[in-house]
């Protein structure tokens, strides 16, 4: 069994052992040393050095989560791994039980199509910089959406400067000419063919997207996609995703229904109807239809992110389809695998009680505010005081900052963020931004390496071209 020693301050020391001492069964051993200041966070790495003698008998050195500096010189120093814990002690059993079981995000099977809906109406360029937009939020293609009784000159343009960046391409149009025209110019993939006109597919080399002639009429679906394999070609087969509630439930039989008649066929889903025309968090909505898309085993999707609260819509999906592929080959519940589509409310968002703050509380011997927040509303004490209260400006007459600026600055960000996370139930840290998962850009974000804290693990994706 591994031996681990964890560093911390005067003040966490207390319920670093408590919460150490809850972990059941032990899956280490450990001791606590806490090595001559008070607060935990201003650890550094330089600090733990002149601090700790070597050597330390461990297998792993744990610093606080939020320990500045260089811990590769620790633990070259030391001759031992050293790493961060969690910035939230108490997320220390979920900490080591992640990395106890890694889970590896960077791979998925549904590909991603980015519509851009008003592509006639914008220039090459602007198309381009939206699809590199669009393919560093997760999209694999990028659909060039075409607009009815709208002309579109510069749709053969369009489509080679994508290819040109090194784009994989795709033309959506109810006119047989531009879908001609893309297919001419390179483009990968057409949307959408019906069994009336698959001539389309024998004049260009690009793969086909079919669907009914209405979305009820599966028979022609089927009769199209008989016919394409006559002719021995590739193509994806779409019997169409209705919005929400007028028939959403009997179209997604519809898609259950097509994959048990051709277990093999590749199958998109147009999930803008839901997403876009469902004023909800589409967080949590692409999570349910890519848990659908897992079962059915989607080949691809197809996105967009037009209105305003849909403006997060693809990297939401390159969230979800992960998630729903490492749950769906792994055999687990969509549970304790990521955070980043948790991007209103937490899972935990009190660690501490109101009781544990207050004995935190008793032990500050100094002026400097501390902000947690609990059930019961947003802490603030110091050694003059503990106070209690729901909203921020109560707090103000006994902070007496007047003619502190920067202090008063400091303490109404501080308490603004609390009390936004008191409200919503998300985590608050004080000295950090808020989490919002994937809702927001957060620096270094990158998919393709996504594990759980602690894992090292890295793949390539699983993406089956379809």
């Amino acid at each position: 069994m591994e031996h681990l020693v964890f560093l911390t301050g005067r003040l966490a020391e207390p319920a670093l052992r408590r919460v150490l001492a809850s972990l059941q069964p032990p899956s280490f051993t450990w001791e606590v040393r806490e090595i001559g200041l008070q607060v935990a966070a201003l650890m550094t790495a330089d600090m733990v050095r002149r601090r700790v003698p070597a050597p330390i008998e461990a297998s792993r050195l744990i610093l606080p989560g939020r320990c500045r500096g260089d811990i590769d010189m620790l633990a070259a120093h030391y001759g031992i791994p050293v790493e961060r814990g969690p910035e939230d002690l108490k997320d220390i059993p979920q900490h080591f039980k992640h990395a106890a079981r890694a889970t590896d995000l960077s791979r998925y099977h549904t590909r991603i199509f980015a519509e851009i809906v008003d592509a006639p109406r914008l220039g090459v360029a602007e198309i381009v910089e939206r699809a590199r937009l669009h393919a560093r939020d997760g999209a694999d293609v990028i659909d060039l959406g075409c607009l009815p009784s709208t002309d579109f000159p510069h749709l053969e343009d369009a489509v080679r400067a994508l290819k040109a960046a090194g784009l994989a391409v795709s033309v959506d149009s109810l006119d047989a000419q531009e879908l001609l025209r893309g297919g001419r110019a390179g483009a990968d993939y057409l949307l959408s063919l019906t069994v009336d006109n698959l001539w389309i597919a024998d004049e260009v080399a690009s793969t086909p997207v079919l669907i009914p002639r209405e979305p009820s009429d599966t028979a022609s679906l089927h009769a199209a996609i008989e016919a394409m394999r006559a002719r021995g070609r590739d193509f994806l087969a779409d019997p169409i995703l209705d919005p929400l509630p007028f028939g959403f439930t009997r179209s997604v039989t519809r898609y259950q229904a097509l994959r048990d008649a051709y277990p093999d066929v590749k199958i998109m889903m147009g999930v803008g109807n839901v997403t876009e025309l469902t004023e909800a968090d589409t967080s949590g909505i692409n999570a349910v239809l890519f848990g659908i898309c897992a079962e059915l085993e989607i080949a691809a999707v197809l996105t967009t992110q037009v209105s305003g609260h849909a403006r997060r819509a693809i990297r939401e999906a390159d969230v979800a389809r992960r998630l729903m592929f490492a749950a769906w080959t792994q055999s687990r519940l969509p549970k304790g695998i990521t955070d980043q589509l948790l991007t209103t409310h937490a899972k935990r968002p009190f660690p501490d009680t109101a009781e544990e703050i207050a004995v935190t509380a008793k032990s500050v011997r100094d002026p400097n505010f501390r902000v947690q927040v609990a059930e019961n509303g947003v802490h603030v004490y110091n050694r003059d005081g503990h106070r209690i209260a729901a909203d921020a400006f109560a707090h103000w007459p006994d902070l007496k900052l007047e003619g502190d600026g920067a202090h008063a600055f400091y303490m109404g960000v501080e308490l603004a963020r609390a009390e936004i996370a008191w409200q919503l139930g998300k985590r608050y840290v004080q000295d950090q931004p808020l989490r919002w998962g994937c809702a927001v850009d957060a620096p270094g974000d990158n998919l393709d390496a996504w594990c759980a804290p602690g894992s090292t693990l890295k793949s390539a994706p699983e993406s089956q071209e379809p």
